[in-house]
């Protein structure tokens, strides 16, 4: 039986004694911390409380290629594709950077695109000044882990005033046709102040084999920035993904979130943001659709730091055959964050006696002067809504199929990309036929 945690501290060691003067670099050096750190907290098990209902035993007991090679063409990109998304398209497969098969539109002077490692080379002051600020390797062990392995990733920096007419499309393709296959994607996003961007991150499995996807986003939106963000997961059921989104927002930014997950074998989604300045506004959507002995599971927090900001969430999820759902959400209102308005709502429809859905909203206040509630609901179809459709001559599995569409398109109205939007409404509506 493989134990990944040693495998993969061997396989540091290996690279670091190929790195020769690069080894004294800083970055490395906070590499070098990382992993000391990761090796302390090892993976995490059920005892964890946050990890009480996702149990990632099965994914430790494997052996993955980090960064192997790929046999994936032109045509099979094709397949992958949002129809209709035009725009900053970047390709990488099994954590590669591919450049021949990216395409970069916006010009230099609205936005600077660039893998990591290029941006590690020849912006090192810049990248340095932001990277590693938000993500938390003292307490999380894959945050630690991909900080360790950091390097394959996209910088991505919007200087002040900028509109970046173009969207950003980030696509993360394994191909596991022929072998286990790993990434560790780690992204940094820099938006300046007044700058306004759209991102897409998107994760898709080609393949049978296992794959595994350990992926770190840092978002720093600055004063007065405006920035939409979207995650869509449509994995293979042999994949394991834990996703980790670090958000920092300055006075008056706004950002807005939308996380859809459609298939995968594992899915661990963090997505934490702290509003850190005066009239921020974060809204966060999310949906999910476990089915088989598929596990999907949101962590969000919304740490409320400063006055007069507001954040709003809602996540949904449409339950089926032996799976799994988690939704932990947490609302953080610091002692100084008076005047808050924050709200938090899940809810879930489970279709079979056989799925399980775990939830914890929690509310911690240390202001006196806000307006708070959160809540979750997880039941079945409403029995009179279904009657009323079939007396009307519609046949039970359309019914169901219509009110549980019905019940996803609060989320899905809300996803400002009309390509993605019509994209995941196409899907949605075939997984709930």
């Amino acid at each position: 039986m493989v134990d990944l945690k040693e495998k993969l501290v061997a396989d540091f060691r290996s690279r670091e004694a190929a790195m020769n003067g690069e080894a004294q670099s800083p970055l490395h050096q906070t590499r070098q911390k990382a992993l000391a750190r990761f090796e302390e907290l090892g993976f995490p098990t059920p005892r964890n409380e946050e990890w009480k209902y996702s149990n990632v035993r099965n994914l430790t007991n494997q052996d993955f290629d980090f960064g192997g090679t790929h046999a994936i063409t032109v045509e099979d990109i094709e397949k992958f594709k949002i129809p209709n998304l035009s725009g900053n398209i970047l390709y990488f497969i099994n954590g590669k950077y591919e450049a021949g098969l990216s395409t970069i539109v916006s010009p230099a002077s609205q936005v600077s695109i660039r893998p990591l490692r290029e941006a590690l080379a020849t912006q090192p002051e810049l990248v340095s000044t932001y990277f590693g600020n938000l993500a938390d390797t003292q307490d999380e062990a894959f945050t630690a882990l991909n900080a360790a392995f950091a390097g394959d990733g996209v910088f991505i920096h919007v200087p002040k005033g900028k509109v970046v007419e173009e969207s950003i499309v980030l696509y993360f393709i394994n191909d596991a046709r022929s072998a286990n296959v790993g990434a560790q994607p780690r992204n940094l996003f820099v938006i300046e102040q007044n700058a306004q961007v759209q991102l897409t991150e998107t994760f898709l499995t080609l393949g049978e084999s296992s794959a595994f996807t350990n992926a770190v986003t840092e978002i720093h939106v600055a004063q007065d920035a405006h920035v939409q963000y979207y995650k869509v997961q449509n994995d293979s059921d042999a994949t394991y993904h834990v996703g980790t989104t670090e958000v920092r927002m300055a006075d008056n930014s706004h950002f807005y979130a939308a996380t859809v997950s459609l298939n995968g074998g594992f899915i661990r989604n963090n997505l934490n943001i702290a509003l850190d300045g005066e009239h921020c506004d974060a809204h966060m959507y999310g949906l999910y659709f476990p089915d088989g002995k598929q596990h999907i599971d949101n962590h969000t927090v919304a740490d409320h730091r400063k006055p007069n900001s507001e954040s709003n969430e809602l996540y949904k999820g449409v339950l089926r055959g032996q799976s799994t759902g988690v939704f932990n959400g947490k609302i953080f209102v610091r002692e100084d964050a008076q005047k808050t308005n924050a709200f938090q709502s899940c809810k879930n429809v489970v279709l079979s006696p056989q799925a399980t859905m775990n939830t914890k909203p929690q509310l911690e206040i240390w202001a006196d002067d806000v307006k708070c509630s959160h809540g979750t609901t997880t039941g079945q179809l409403d029995d009179e809504a279904l009657f009323y459709l079939r007396s009307r001559g519609i046949s039970k599995p359309e019914a169901m199929s219509l009110l549980m569409f019905a019940f996803c398109e609060d989320v899905i109205t809300q996803i400002k990309i009309e390509p993605i939007r019509a994209y995941l409404e196409e899907i949605i509506a075939k997984k709930l036929a």
